[in-house]
């Protein structure tokens, strides 16, 4: 992990890794502010406490979610409070806004934020200058800082180019990006030159839905073997026909094959949501 003088920030980041000093799996469920629903508030509360229970490190939520989110499942995953929004309706669906701030966030008791930058996009200018200031305010208020860098716009032809890959999570980590998320490129032996080349973490994107279950293990298992620490992984696991059953088994190709969480206290409060 990236050095920092902050004895908080320090701290914060080690609370993001709740399995394993190294590696993350981390469960995005901020599609619903781009693409409409994808559960209701009763559904979303479960899932939630479903993947605290499955060994995911952190899941990535809006902040007006937290409002029918038990704060017990964050006992045992983490929250990364996203800033960034667009919806699909937009003129430009690739022109991201910030929507909330660090400080709501710490506020909300977030252990880390995170803010989208389609690099390449027409609004490359504010999305850039966006990230920078979170980055100034993270440092101010001490808050990890997940930068989710996608090359995206009129002059892209592939998205997944590991030069345009790397100069997209070089910049967030020039930025002060203390996590960085990027498309994964295409082979084991492109993402180890991408990985290399960043000075901090990188995971790689879930990728686009897969039906079968050994496929999302074998590509989480190249992302591992190409330098990632870990994924940002959501469709492919909470449209999972189980979504507790997929977080398991990618949560223990990321944690090093350790053990699965005994059933418990957790494990037993998700049922009774049931």
């Amino acid at each position: 992990m990236p050095s920092h003088d902050s004895f908080a920030r320090r701290i914060r980041l080690r609370r993001l890794h709740h399995h394993d000093p190294e590696r993350l799996f981390i469960v995005p469920l901020d599609h619903s502010v781009t693409d409409g629903p994808i559960a209701g508030r009763k559904e979303l509360d479960r899932l939630v406490g479903t993947l605290a229970a499955s060994n995911v490190d952190a899941v990535v939520v809006h902040k007006g979610v937290l409002r029918y989110i038990d704060s017990a499942w964050f006992d045992h995953t983490s929250l990364i409070v996203h800033l960034s929004a667009s919806t699909v309706h937009a003129p430009d669906p690739n022109a991201k806004y910030l929507v909330a701030t660090v400080e709501e966030a710490l506020r909300l008791g977030a252990d880390a934020v995170s803010v989208h930058v389609n690099v390449g996009s027409d609004a490359e200018a504010q999305q850039v200058g966006d990230l920078a200031r979170v980055a100034d305010a993270c440092d101010r208020w001490n808050m990890p800082l997940l930068a989710m860098m996608y090359p995206r716009g009129p002059k892209i032809t592939n998205p997944q180019d590991p030069g345009l890959v790397a100069h997209a999570a070089q910049l967030a980590a020039d930025l002060g990006a203390d996590l960085v998320k990027v498309p994964y490129v295409g082979s084991v032996a492109a993402m180890t030159d991408v990985s290399r080349s960043c000075p901090v973490p990188l995971v790689v994107v879930g990728g686009p839905r897969r039906e079968a279950g050994d496929a999302v293990v074998a590509y989480v298992q190249d992302a591992l073997r190409g330098g990632a620490v870990g994924v940002a992984m959501g469709r492919n696991v909470f449209q999972a026909p189980d979504p507790g059953a997929m977080a398991r088994r990618v949560a223990a190709v990321i944690h090093q094959e350790v053990a699965l969480a005994p059933a418990g206290v957790l494990a037993a409060e998700v049922a009774a949501l049931n």
